[in-house]
């Protein structure tokens, strides 16, 4: 009797004991890590936008109706590709009277030259006077001027004449389409704006007191896209030196290193700016947990198991470990996977 009691008691405990084993090789299963307070960037986040740093919008020149557009919003050119034609009859016209004053004032200096050449051999035969010399020199000076002002008005309406084609200065890309075939030009008026995608830069505004500590040094950044979910080095910042008297803001760009694709004009960013350094504990943001209000870690309790602790969290760093303000100290072990170590953590429960 007494030994089918015994038998019986540890049979009863066999699930018990199942099921400790299986937490205890589930709980040397999981990924693990020491937390431990460390020197820290301190980072001052500003709202930016990006553009690109070499963007155009080129206008007309000169007045006349759009002949053809060759280019739409999205187009790929090439520096040097036709984008808009101008009608170009007026521009004409005004190129062959410009020749036809060529042609005038060469025929006048030819005749003021020789109308002094004349005269000058009269003056050697005493035939006149010297004054007649002194005014038929003037006339011929006078006529070489005329000839001088008449080429330049020709290079002036030739030059005019070739506004009326115009080619992108840039390779890049259309981002904008300001007029419609048909429609009137006007000197100034906008026809396509082209930007080069492979230089992009973020420009934001930041308090001034902010830089107040750093002198002269440009500040380390990093510019997040929260729209692509990506996070970019800076190649380099930039901070304009003058101040905005309403907002005493500092205008600040922050280029971005180039041969970038995806990335548009206007698009919304956040640029991390690394103004100094602070010592704080940081955890991997995978082994946070988030369930409704509450945010925790799970943390080794000593005893080859693990605890759910609630943590107040700080700002999320560039590297993808997040700062704990409150909640963990260092020299403390955390799950890296906190859904693992729920389950194990219920399993023994």
């Amino acid at each position: 009797m007494l030994i089918y009691m015994k038998l019986r008691h540890l049979l009863s405990l066999s699930p018990l004991v199942a099921t400790l084993a299986f937490a205890t090789q589930s709980f040397a299963d999981i990924p693990t890590t020491v937390v431990d307070a460390r020197p820290t960037p301190l980072i001052h986040v500003a709202e930016a936008t990006i553009e690109s740093i070499n963007q155009v919008t080129i206008a007309a020149q000169v007045p006349g109706r759009i002949l053809e557009l060759h280019v739409d919003a999205g187009a790929s050119v090439a520096s040097g590709d036709l984008l808009v034609r101008i009608d170009s009859a007026a521009a004409g016209q005004a190129v062959a009277g410009a020749e036809a004053g060529v042609a005038q004032a060469e025929a006048n200096l030819a005749n003021a030259r020789a109308e002094y050449e004349r005269v000058r051999s009269l003056l050697e035969r005493n035939f006149v006077s010297q004054s007649a010399v002194d005014s038929a020199l003037l006339a011929r000076q006078a006529a070489e001027a005329q000839l001088r002002a008449a080429r330049a008005s020709r290079g002036q309406v030739a030059t005019e004449f070739g506004y009326t084609s115009i080619s992108s200065p840039l390779a890049g890309v259309v981002s904008q389409r300001h007029v419609e075939v048909g429609e009137m030009a006007q000197p100034g008026l906008p026809l396509v704006t082209v930007f080069d995608p492979a230089a992009m830069r973020a420009v934001a505004d930041v308090p001034q007191f902010r830089f107040a500590a750093l002198g002269n040094d440009a500040p380390r950044a990093t510019v997040e896209l929260p729209g692509a979910g990506s996070w970019i080095e800076a190649a380099r910042v930039t901070v304009l030196p003058a101040a905005d008297a309403r907002t005493h803001t500092v205008r600040v760009r922050v280029d971005l290193p180039t041969g970038l694709t995806g990335i548009m004009p206007g698009t919304f960013a956040r640029v991390h700016f690394v103004t100094g350094e602070v010592t704080r504990i940081v955890v991997p943001a995978a082994s946070i947990l988030r369930r409704s209000e509450i945010t925790g870690v799970y943390v080794a309790d000593g005893r080859g198991g693990f605890a759910l602790r609630q943590v107040r969290l700080g700002e999320m760093q560039p590297d993808g470990t997040v700062e704990i303000l409150a909640g963990l100290t260092g020299g403390e072990t955390i799950a890296l996977d906190p859904v693992r170590a729920g389950i194990a953590a219920r399993s023994v429960r």
